[in-house]
């Protein structure tokens, strides 16, 4: 899960990070009134969970709470990259000596954590790293052994973070990286990381990612979720426990394991191609125990996204064997009634897949039609969605 800036500087407040005072608002009116609690130069600034605000127009200075009310009037209600703003976030303004670049990612492809860090922050750290790649630091960080002191003083001088502030910068990567591994976080962001003119280090923005794997262990992280933006179809999903992602297709997919459903996306997608350009229409995990209850849900919230003209089921049978999928589609199909109304294409394999297409036979749906190999299926659901 993605955090707005402003929720991000909260986390950092909490871990004892340097941030600006100040209050996320709604309406331009409530902006001037927050301008004038603080009562100095405030910047306002667009909450929304994209790059580039400044760019758009998203991020602007206002010397007096009247012209804070107006610089909100004209960013609420903007679009930047397809992400409307309905909310502002009101800080204080803050003097700019020098802006540096400090993250904590997850380096998958060498399974560890890295630390980058730049002397050269505010401006898009990709144009950096591709343009003067030895102007950013990367230094792995041991899962086990973390950030201590000597460890941020390290990454300090591999930035090359000026001798001034080297010690405090040092001290704020220490508390950022406890905001890393105590919200279990995936990313954790400054840009920039500012010193001002009294030699002071601020956390000026802030980008926080949330490993939602993790949020059985914060409860608090739910409050977070800014259901506006949310897209329904997910959150349906997730109230649901399934593991959905929603696409822009119409070849609706259900499978049994993450690896299969990716490779029934790209088959759907090579298909699609022969049918106009039809598209996988999400990602749905409904993992090893196919119950009727589980396929139901899945179906549920697959039938009710309006692009989608057809349903690939993609099963193979391990722990969960076919007939038990089977019968799962079928009493699903029990379940929703009236409320499936698109063909279902489906493709089984593995254990006990003679007595599982016995099953779908017997019952006759008249929207199953099975399919015995992948990419026959995806070429018929992909012809139906098609309206063939």
């Amino acid at each position: 899960m993605d955090l707005y800036e402003y929720q991000a500087k909260e986390l950092f407040a909490a871990h004892g990070v340097p941030v600006l005072p100040g209050r996320t608002v709604e309406t331009p009116e409530e902006a001037g009134a927050a301008a004038a609690e603080l009562g100095t130069a405030v910047v306002v600034k667009a909450q929304v969970k994209t790059g580039g605000r400044g760019k758009a127009g998203g991020v602007k200075l206002a010397q007096t709470p009247e012209e804070a009310k107006e610089k909100a009037a004209a960013i609420l209600g903007m679009d930047i990259k397809g992400h409307t703003v309905h909310q502002v976030l009101v800080t204080e303004a803050s003097d700019i000596a020098e802006e540096y670049y400090f993250s904590f990612l997850l380096d998958r492809s060498n399974r560890t954590f890295l630390a980058m860090c730049s002397a050269e922050g505010g401006m898009e750290i990709e144009q950096l790293a591709v343009e003067r790649p030895e102007a950013l630091a990367r230094v792995p960080v041991d899962p086990i052994a973390g950030v201590d002191r000597a460890k941020a003083a390290d990454i300090v001088a591999q930035a090359k973070i000026p001798a001034a502030v080297a010690d405090q910068a040092a001290d704020v990567i220490v508390k950022l990286w406890e905001t890393f591994v105590s919200e279990d976080a995936t990313l954790v962001e400054v840009n920039p990381l500012v010193r001002d003119p009294q030699d002071k280090i601020l956390a000026l923005d802030g980008k926080v990612t949330l490993d939602d794997n993790a949020a059985f262990r914060h409860p608090g992280h739910a409050d977070l979720v800014d259901q506006r933006t949310e897209d329904p179809l997910e959150a349906k999903a997730k109230a649901k426990d399934l593991n959905y992602v929603k696409l822009d297709g119409e070849v609706g997919i259900i499978g049994n394991g993450a690896g299969l459903v990716m490779s029934t996306l790209d088959v759907v997608a090579y298909a699609g191609e022969r049918h106009g350009g039809v598209k996988p229409a999400n990602f749905l995990d409904i993992g090893g125990g196919a119950s009727a209850e589980v396929m139901a849900a899945g179906l549920d919230v697959i039938l009710g996204d309006p692009d989608v003209k057809s349903v690939f089921v993609n099963v193979f049978g391990g722990i969960t064997a076919c007939d038990a999928v089977a019968t799962g589609i079928v009493e699903a199909l029990k379940i929703l009634g009236e409320s499936a109304t698109k063909p279902l294409v489906v493709r089984l394999d593995g254990n006990n897949v003679a007595e599982g297409r016995r099953i779908l036979d017997d019952a006759d749906h008249p929207l199953v039609s099975q399919v015995t190999t992948m990419d026959e299926a995806a070429d018929r659901a992909a012809r139906l969605a098609a309206g063939a």
